[in-house]
């Protein structure tokens, strides 16, 4: 007679802490392996990076002109 699996109730109380007891290592994820091919994976990377250069440059640029604002600003001073 097989033992009856016991039924988990979840309750939110209001915490944003997680239980993270089940979530594996990096260790553990890296044993993993993938069946893609090498050159969809190059492909994939630098469609990433594309996607991610001109977010990059507007923040970069952002930073500059604040920089140099406050440089000018207490120059003066």
């Amino acid at each position: 007679m097989k033992k009856k699996k016991e039924k988990i109730t979840y309750i939110d109380d209001g915490r944003s802490l997680a239980d993270m007891s089940n979530v594996s290592t990096r260790f553990e994820m890296s044993k993993r392996h993938t069946s893609s091919p090498v050159k969809e994976i190059i492909k994939t990377y630098f469609g990433a990076m594309k996607m991610m250069l001109l977010p990059t440059v507007v923040a970069v640029g952002f930073i500059v002109v604040i920089y140099i604002l406050i440089y000018f600003v207490f120059k003066v001073m």
